[in-house]
């Protein structure tokens, strides 16, 4: 199993996909808007992008909360934020989570708003997967989608309340997604309809087609049904992470809370088997960038492709 300059103006570039590029600022604290009591809540942070994004965070100065479901590797993680090559410059928490544990969730909710008081910031970045690259068995499609979707969901809601909402700072979710999980992935003309449709979409519906996929996974029915086709149970839980989190900002829209997906591409983690593009250390620092945008250049309701964000809904 895998679980996955010296200004702050956000710089605007056209890109090849004729959207808009953008170019999270060099990561140096000039004009921060943040401070060292800026919270910042990172899953599944013990390695890989996690643990990479979290890093970056905490040199900025944020006081970073690093969270995985192993004690022992989550204290080794937060440890060695903490005392590696180049400290960092904010504080660095680490709490166990298991973001597919209900129970999990609400004593997580409950030590952060006792002892932080609440969070600026959530990165909702541990997932799993159980396939190799070349394979795509949904053997553990239930775990995956119980920790990639309704995990993220879970935690997003019960967190919800203890955002620290402020005109002069915002407040952001960023869930690390998929481009498996785009609507250009999906061959059913009725899936696609009712995920185009937003005004009419629930999180009702977003659940059923969850529901539904799982049905089919058990009764042995799902090939040949319009799902991705590739790491098909993977791209199920970040269709439904995706569409979610569109939902998700149309709902927060004007009440200091910004939503968006961050697709690292084929990143070099213990998810991909060490093979990609980039490292985990590249992909964790254009990240913690996105997270960071000043509250005047944040969008919401994005899913960014490396940097260029798009609506969800339009691919």
């Amino acid at each position: 199993m895998s679980s996955s300059s010296s200004s702050m103006d956000c710089v605007i570039s056209s890109s090849k996909d004729n959207e808009k590029e953008i170019t999270p600022p060099p990561l140096n604290g000039a004009a921060a808007w943040w401070t060292g009591d800026t919270v910042a809540v990172v899953t599944g942070a013990n390695r890989g992008i996690g643990h990479a994004l979290a890093a970056h965070l905490a040199e900025q100065g944020l006081c970073v909360v690093v969270t995985a479901r192993d004690e022992a590797r989550g204290q080794a993680a937060a440890a060695a934020l903490r005392h590696g090559a180049g400290p960092p410059r904010g504080a660095v928490r680490f709490r166990r989570l298991d973001v597919a544990d209900p129970a999990s969730i609400a004593a997580f909710a409950s030590w952060l708003r006792d002892e932080l008081g609440g969070l600026d910031i959530l990165v909702n970045n541990a997932a799993v997967s159980f396939n190799e690259m070349d394979t795509n068995s949904v053997e553990h499609a239930e775990t995956v989608l119980r920790t990639n979707f309704y995990g993220a969901k879970m935690l997003t809601e019960a967190l919800l309340p203890l955002f620290r909402r402020s005109p002069a700072t915002s407040s952001r979710i960023l869930n690390v997604s998929s481009q498996l999980g785009l609507l250009n992935k999906v061959k059913d003309p009725q899936l696609r309809s009712m995920l185009l449709d937003e005004a009419a979409l629930t999180e009702g519906d977003i659940e059923g087609m969850a529901s539904r996929f799982l049905a089919q996974v058990a009764d042995g029915t799902w090939r040949g049904r319009g799902w991705p086709e590739v790491w098909t149970d993977y791209a199920v839980s970040k269709l439904a992470l995706n569409a979610y989190s569109r939902l998700l900002a149309s709902r927060l829209a004007g009440r200091g809370v910004s939503v968006n997906c961050f697709c690292p591409g084929f990143t070099r983690t213990h998810m991909t088997r060490g093979l990609g593009n980039r490292t985990a250390d590249e992909a964790g620092r254009v990240a913690a960038g996105l997270a960071l945008l000043p509250p005047l250049h944040l969008p919401t309701g994005k899913f960014f492709k490396w940097r260029t964000p798009q609506l969800y809904s339009k691919l």
